[in-house]
Formats: structure tokens, C-alpha cells, sequence
């Protein structure tokens, strides 16, 4: 085999060289990112650029430098205010399809989301943003039903639909805000200049790929994903592996710095955004995973782009407890490397690291 499948992601991931400075580059130049961890998704960034912490991404956050909402497949993902309306507009009607079921057994139809939107709208206006469970009381009192999982699917209908997004967290509490308000610079895409944009940024940012890879990241359908790569096609580099086409562009050096190390949060784009994980991942340590059994919820040790171990954090007033637990017997090397890492993740907190 040829391609160097691991060293090209991690270069074309941000995770072997960064030219970024800001959270909100990195979350174009990925496209969307996972986010439903939150304190883990602003490491993912941190990772990706040239030394933030927590508390500048924390604040570009406020300012909607970068927005989360529901996109691609249906769950949040960090995405920038330029990219959430084409976005949107392209993987929304996948989403609100796998959520049609459950919202039938909810007794939630269309008459109701679309009075529900209204009364959002109403409650957020000039600009106001409000907590989940303020908004419920609101939607409680127009008589629309919020017990239960009907508020979740309100709220996620509402940012599928391009009324709502995240506003500024109030301490620990997230907010929601009006689209057009918190982004008022979203641009709109005709469908296909949205799709190969789309395909664009992935194979760009996450190749080599495989388009089942690129069909699981973004929610489309294979025809869909195919008729993407068809786009684009002419800007990639292409290569067969094990009867599987992976498209990239090649990226400059990838000579493996040994050992490299990553202490990856769960569901860090490079664990997540492949629904092939056997390059990264080897199965015969499934068993020392925890009760939730995926690699992609783990705190990931990553030596040289694959899963070593996994890490826990215990975040404190004064310092950031960590714990980790290899698969593997480590070298000295590997030893130092993972020990750098961890005060790379102190420098993200500003507190001193303690090693369990």
C-alpha cells in the first residue's frame, strides 16, 4: 500500500501542522464539528490552531465567531456563521426524515412545529436569548406540549428549520438565539454548488476518504454523496485500497515524527468523521473500552494516529487531574510524549496538570 492513510489524515486534519489561529478556521476548514461534548469540541479546536485556550475559544463562542446548532447528521455540530443557512438547507430535510418516526409517536406534526417556531420567534426577538427551559415554559403556555422528549424535538426542529441556533452561554447553561440575528452574514448556495462545496471541504479536510465514509458524515444519501464526488472530482487525487476508492489531496510532508501524540477528546473529528475506524482502532482492545463500548466516546491516546489508550480528566478550582490508561506497554519515548501532551492540556485550562 502506497497511501499513507493515517500520516495524510493527520496532516490534513490539523492534528501533525496548523497555519490556524482562530477557532473559527478550523471549523471552516472541516466543515461542521461534532460538538455535543462541548468542553471536549472547544479542545478539538484548540488542537487544530496555535495554542488557544479554552477561555479565547469560550469567547469567540459568545460573540458567534462560531455557532452550534443541529446539522448534518442529527446531532450538534460547531459550524460558522457564513456556512449554517447552505448547510443547513442541504442536510436538514435528511435529519428531519430519520426524525419523522419519533416525532409521529410524539404527535408532533406539522401544524405544531410550525406554531411552535412562531412562538420562538415571538420569545427571542431584539435580539434576546433564552435558556432551553425558559423557552419551554414559554412554548407550555401556548399550549404546545413540552413534557417529556417533545421539548428536545421543538427545539431541534427549530434549529433544523433555520429559526434558532446557539446564543451565549449564561455560566454553565447554553442560550438559543435567532438565526437571523446571531447570523446575519449566512450565505445561500443553489443545491448543487452547496453539495460540492460540501464534498469539497471533507475530502479536503478529512481524505483520504471513502465515499461510505463521506454518506456517514454528512447524513446524505450514497447518490447524493456520489453525485458530490462527481463535483469535485477533478481537484482530488484518487487511490484503490483493499477495493476501496479514497480520495484526498496530497499534503506536503508526512514523515512520522516518533512518537507523535494526541490526547483526543470523544467524538474528535478524527475518530468520528470515518465509518471505517480499522486504520485507527485495533479491535482486540474493545474489551478495555468502558460500558459504552465505542471508540468514538472515548478520551482517545493517539500514538502515531492510532488508539493507544484512553484518558480521563477531573477538572478542579486549582488544577486538571488526569488518568490515563493504556492499551499498550509504552516505551520511554512514548512515555515523555503522552506526559508533553498532558501539559498541553493544562496550558488549554490554565491550570496546572496532576497525573493520576
Amino acid at each position: 500500500m502506497t497511501l499513507d492513510i493515517l500520516q495524510q489524515r493527520l496532516h490534513n486534519q490539523l492534528l501533525s501542522q496548523t497555519k490556524f489561529t482562530q477557532p473559527s478556521q478550523v471549523v471552516a476548514w472541516l466543515g461542521a464539528v461534532q460538538s455535543q461534548d462541548y468542553a471536549g469540541a472547544k479542545w478539538a479546536l484548540a488542537q487544530r490552531t496555535n495554542g488557544l485556550t479554552d477561555a479565547v475559544i469560550e469567547q469567540a463562542f459568545a460573540q458567534g465567531e462560531i455557532l452550534r446548532t443541529h446539522v448534518l447528521r442529527p446531532t450538534w455540530h460547531f459550524v460558522t456563521p457564513v456556512d449554517i443557512r447552505w448547510m443547513l438547507a442541504l442536510t436538514a430535510p435528511r435529519v428531519r426524515a430519520a426524525m419523522a418516526y419519533m416525532n409521529r409517536q410524539l404527535g408532533l406534526d406539522t401544524a405544531i412545529f410550525e406554531k411552535s417556531n412562531a412562538a420562538l420567534t415571538k420569545a427571542l426577538q431584539g435580539n434576546k436569548q433564552l435558556t432551553r427551559s425558559e423557552l419551554g415554559q414559554i412554548l407550555q403556555k401556548a399550549g404546545i406540549p413540552v413534557d417529556g422528549l417533545h421539548l428536545g424535538h421543538l427545539m431541534g426542529r427549530a434549529e433544523l428549520d433555520g429559526i434558532i441556533c446557539s446564543g451565549v452561554r449564561r455560566g454553565k447553561q447554553h442560550t438559543y438565539a435567532l438565526l437571523e440575528e446571531r447570523a446575519p452574514q449566512a450565505k445561500s448556495l443553489e443545491p448543487d454548488e452547496a453539495l460540492a462545496e460540501l464534498t469539497k471541504r471533507y475530502f479536503t479536510s478529512h481524505g483520504p476518504a471513502t465515499l461510505p465514509d463521506f454518506v456517514w458524515w454528512s447524513g446524505l444519501t450514497t447518490t447524493d454523496a456520489r453525485k458530490g464526488i462527481e463535483f469535485v472530482k477533478s481537484q482530488f487525487d484518487h487511490e484503490v485500497v483493499d477495493d476501496q476508492t479514497y480520495w484526498f489531496i496530497a499534503s506536503g510532508s508526512t514523515r512520522k515524527l516518533s512518537p507523535t501524540v494526541h490526547l483526543l477528546p470523544d467524538y474528535d473529528e478524527y475518530t468520528v468523521g470515518y465509518t471505517d475506524r480499522a486504520e485507527i482502532f485495533d479491535i482486540t482492545h474493545s474489551n478495555k473500552l468502558d460500558a459504552r463500548g465505542s471508540v468514538l466516546a472515548q478520551y482517545s491516546i493517539m500514538i502515531n494516529g492510532q488508539v493507544a489508550g484512553t484518558w480521563k480528566r477531573t477538572i478542579k478550582k486549582n488544577e486538571v487531574l488526569i488518568e490515563l490508561v493504556p492499551f499498550i506497554m509504552l516505551t520511554d519515548d512514548q512515555n515523555q510524549a503522552i506526559i508533553a501532551a498532558t501539559q498541553q492540556y493544562g496550558k488549554f485550562l490554565e491550570l496546572p496538570v496532576v497525573l493520576a
